[in-house]
């Protein structure tokens, strides 16, 4: 009888299927992979424009309060919605929040609207 270890290496032993059709690749040529940015990759809403570094600060302390599950959940309900229930059960969420969603220059909706 054989040893256990050659019966799992028969077992186990794979072949690597050509499905090119006998044609190899070169494998110096340059990949033609979309970038990381593709615009086709971003989730809906996503800007490439990040240059201002403002709207940087205000969406990282948007995003922040998204996460934050002290307020309370965030599917379904705007921001502004979710900040004002918050002040109402005296969770004491950020006053920066409420002016940011106020001022009209970001996304009302949550980070996590349309995802769940």
């Amino acid at each position: 009888m054989a040893t256990p270890s050659k019966n799992m290496k028969a077992f186990y032993k794979q072949k690597k299927k050509n499905t090119t059709g006998g044609i190899t690749k070169s494998k110096s040529s340059k990949s033609t992979k979309p970038a990381a940015t593709d615009i086709a990759q971003l989730p809906h809403g996503v800007s490439l424009d990040l240059k201002d570094a403002d709207i940087e600060e205000e969406e990282k302390a948007l995003r922040e309060f998204d996460m934050n599950m002290a307020y309370g959940p965030c599917i379904g309900i705007t921001r502004l919605g979710r900040w004002e229930r918050a002040q109402r059960l005296g969770l004491n969420p950020p006053k920066e929040i409420e002016k940011l969603v106020k001022s009209g220059k970001v996304k009302l909706q949550s980070l996590f609207d349309g995802r769940m």
